[in-house]
């Protein structure tokens, strides 16, 4: 394993490509169908909240089960592609008929969206677990993981950008309105869009970047002692644990944005604020990629963590007109959201090769896998919660919003965001890898090419030196 290779710039996007694709399906999930369903369906936003919920719970428990399954299985066409490839047609028919709901009730409505969104889930989970676990294998290198991952997670935002003002653009172009048969056309163009780019993109890059093969002795294990393994894993428990509580906050922003902007700054175009936010993170990313080479990949995460903190206290003494500090807010936020996307991605990859040095096995679909578990429920408690909230408090649809609905909105969006970064970076200081013990890690894999010679037991404490 050479950790000084440079990754060609061709691989580096086209590894990347498919994180585009991804993005593009997320972002209808969490930003723009709860108020499809809600505002044109008819699906009272408290039951959208439940089973928003309710779905990503269930969908979770899939998330390790197809990481360990990827690690597992050997086949021509390498661990990981297989899935890819089928699941992308799979993902693409099944988001299909979430956006693209037949009229009735809102009891079937309800039901249809339910059925739906968690095929969408699961399909997703079955091409994203197994996509996120190609890169740990692609190099070893501390700071060239830190530019590829920077490439996949800064075209990742670029599909978030372009799927924010999809429907915009669709809307724009078909001369819709804004009556529900007019968003029912606009949903039904992002979906085959969507659809055409999550399996064109996912097939370009199965089809061109070849998977490394394992060494004889390097092996997925689906066991209890896999388990057990992770729970070991020091470096990764603090990493994941610091992770989830920042992002159940920031989830809490992104479901609620256009919310936000509509009933609390009585303002329209809602998206374009959402378009300014993930421009400022692709603009930014260079710069954090900059900085933790210079510094470290922990450092440089805490700094941006800080910078999402006062940004979202701040949003949280805004009121109606406050256009101009509102945009002053969100281009502040915007400036490290690209590093608390990519770093902690390149992190977590070291944190998986501490587990390859003690056991000698590669479990990147396991690890990513509960990775994903993390990232999911925070998403889904961000809907869940927040909608479930503003539904008790008396949210009503397309109209002005009472005192108390208001000051739900400018909690849940702001202050409590805020106060989960916090304590996300408190958390996050006691995580111990670094660079120069990244190289240890790498040199104590490089030694470990037989059963004679692996690996095992408590990894020495200069590693946290």
């Amino acid at each position: 394993m050479n950790t000084q290779a440079t990754i060609p710039l061709k691989t580096r996007i086209t590894y990347a490509l498919p994180g585009f694709a991804l993005a593009v399906v997320g972002i209808p999930l969490f930003v723009h169908i709860p108020k499809f369903y809600t505002d044109v369906v008819g699906v009272d936003i408290a039951v959208v909240g439940l089973i928003v919920l309710g779905g990503r719970i269930i969908d979770a428990i899939s998330d390790p089960l197809i990481g360990m399954w990827s690690d597992a299985t050997r086949s021509r066409f390498g661990r990981r592609r297989p899935f890819i490839g089928i699941g992308s047609i799979l993902v693409a028919l099944a988001l299909i008929a979430l956006l693209i709901p037949p009229n009735m009730g809102s009891g079937m409505a309800a039901w249809w969206f339910g059925g739906s969104l968690i095929a969408v889930m699961f399909l997703w989970t079955m091409v994203t677990i197994p996509y996120e676990s190609m890169a740990p294998e692609i190099t070893y290198d501390y700071d060239q993981r830190t530019g590829l991952l920077a490439w996949r997670d800064g075209i990742l935002i670029a599909g978030l950008l372009f799927a924010s003002v999809l429907p915009a653009i669709i809307q724009s172009g078909i001369g819709a309105g804004e009556q529900p048969a007019d968003q029912r056309r606009v949903f039904t163009w992002m979906a085959i869009i969507v659809a055409v780019l999550m399996v064109g993109l996912s097939w370009w890059m199965i089809l061109t970047i070849k998977e490394k093969p394992l060494r004889p002795t390097a092996k997925g294990t689906v066991s209890w002692a896999a388990w057990k393994s992770v729970l070991r894993n020091r470096p990764f428990m603090i990493l994941l644990a610091s992770y989830s509580v920042a992002a159940l906050g920031s989830n809490l922003p992104a479901t609620l944005i256009l919310y936000y902007v509509t009933y609390v700054l009585q303002i329209q175009n809602a998206e374009l604020f959402l378009l300014l936010y993930l421009a400022v993170g692709i603009a930014f990313l260079p710069l954090w990629v900059r900085l933790a080479r210079i510094w470290s990949k922990k450092s440089a995460w805490l700094l941006a963590m800080g910078l999402n903190t006062i940004a979202f206290m701040g949003v949280m003494f805004l009121g109606p007109g406050d256009v101009w500090a509102y945009g002053l807010l969100v281009t502040l936020s915007g400036t490290g959201m690209g590093a608390t996307i990519a770093l902690p991605s390149a992190m977590q990859a070291d944190v998986i090769d501490y587990d390859a040095a003690q056991s000698g096995q590669r479990r990147e679909g396991l690890y990513i896998g509960l990775w994903s578990i993390s990232r999911k429920m925070a998403a889904a408690l961000g809907v869940g919660v927040a909608l479930t909230v503003l539904g008790a408090v008396g949210y009503q649809p397309n109209v002005t919003q009472t005192p108390q609905v208001v000051l739900a909105l400018k909690v849940l969006y702001a202050l409590v965001p805020a106060l989960f970064n916090l304590l996300g970076i408190i958390i996050a200081l006691f995580y111990p890898l670094n660079r120069s013990s990244h190289q240890a890690l790498v040199a104590r894999l490089q030694t470990a090419h037989s059963p004679a010679s692996r690996a095992t037991g408590p990894m020495p404490s200069a590693v946290y030196k």
